[in-house]
This record gives C-alpha cells, structure tokens and sequence, in this order.
C-alpha cells in the first residue's frame, strides 16, 4: 500500500504536538520534516531543536528532508535529535555520496532528492546505496504551490529502472499532491506521497487522512 507522509510544514506550529498525535492516531507511520536554510530555498523552518522536543511524542518514523546547503555539515546532529530517514538534494553538495554513505553508517536510511529541472539521470548512479528517491514536484521552499506534471514522468521512469535493476529503493513524491490529482500520482507507482496543505488545510486532519486513504 502506498505510504502518506504528512508534512508538517503546513501543520499549526503552536501545537504541534496536538497534530502530530492526531496523524498517528489516523494510523499514519511517516511524518515528512521540511528542513530549510533560507540558502538553498528562500525559506527557513525547523530544525534540530525542533526534532529533538517532538521526537519523544511519538513513535512515527521522522521522514526529514534536508533543503540545505552542505547537508553533510548535519547529518550526525540530525541523527543524534532523532531522524529515521534523513534525505539530502543531489544539488546541494558536491559531496554526495561521501553524505548517503556517512548516513547509512549511522544506521539512518539514506534518501536523495531532485528539483523539478534535474534531470532524473544525474540521480541513477546513487540508487545502489539509498533506500528512497524523492521527486519534487514544485519548486523546494513553500508550501501550497501547484504539481509539476513533469516530476510524474520522472517517477515513472525511477520506477521502471529500479524494478529493472532490482533494487530495494522506495520513490516518493512532494509537491501539489491533492485529491484532485491523486489518481496520476498513482498511475507512476509511487510508493511515498508527502502531503502538507491537503492534510492539514481547515484543521480537519481526520477527515482528510480517511478521504487520501479511500483513494489509495
């Protein structure tokens, strides 16, 4: 079955704790932490202090993606405040294999990420030492903004490499995904959808999980 990673980004922050425990209690495993620099993304939100104080609310796996530059400066402290799958983007540091190889020496799940212009080629070489591929399908930094249907065709092509070369890599997607367009999403074989605004939007969280969960 297909996994919803809520992204809190779009969560109330003052009650933080409240949201999360209403996702878990929907039967929610993942939950998708947006960390930003106001570098890589012209945008800043939590980071490891925040990691740290909900980490003990919750047995959720913490999906934390690293919208920063020089991810490798972090990885240890963001496994230290409790991430279990730590992402990083293939263009954000020249070091990226040295980085996934240091997270899954941490005992971390290691994940790479694209923006909607990187081509899904430059990614390929690193799918024997990842467990996850994330496809952007908006532009990293905000919240709200419309899918990008060329991520779908990047998905589909992920799929269909991982499945040819055997491997044991998940791929997942972030970005515009709503009901209105679940059903394309699917179509690529997606195996992880974040969702944040459609999720939270007019703090009705149940009834949004029940109505992603009915179409999946």
């Amino acid at each position: 079955m297909v996994k919803l990673s809520p992204s809190i980004l779009s969560a109330d922050f003052g009650n933080l704790e409240r949201d999360i425990l209403r996702l878990e209690k929907e039967g929610v495993t993942y939950v998708h932490i947006d960390v930003m620099d106001g570098n890589f993304v012209p945008n800043i939100s939590i980071g490891i202090p925040v990691i740290e104080s909900i980490r003990s609310k919750t047995k959720m796996i913490f999906d934390v993606h690293l919208m920063i530059d020089k991810p490798e400066r972090y990885v240890v402290q963001f496994a230290k405040a409790g991430a279990d799958i730590i992402n990083i983007h293939l263009e954000a540091t020249n070091e990226v294999r040295g980085t996934l190889e240091k997270i899954k020496s941490l005992g971390k799940l290691a994940g790479i990420t694209i923006k909607p212009d990187t081509k899904v080629e430059d990614v390929l070489e690193y799918l024997e030492i990842v467990d996850l591929v994330l496809v952007m399908t908006v532009e990293p930094g905000f919240g709200g903004q419309k899918l990008m249907d060329k991520g779908l065709e990047k998905i589909k092509i992920l799929k269909k490499y991982i499945e040819e070369n055997k491997l044991s890599v998940e791929v997942e997607v972030d970005g515009g995904v709503n009901l209105s367009n679940i059903k394309k999403v699917l179509d690529t074989g997606v195996d992880v959808i974040v969702a944040g605004s459609a999720i939270f939007e007019n703090d009705e969280i149940e009834k949004n999980i029940k109505e992603f969960y009915k179409n999946v």
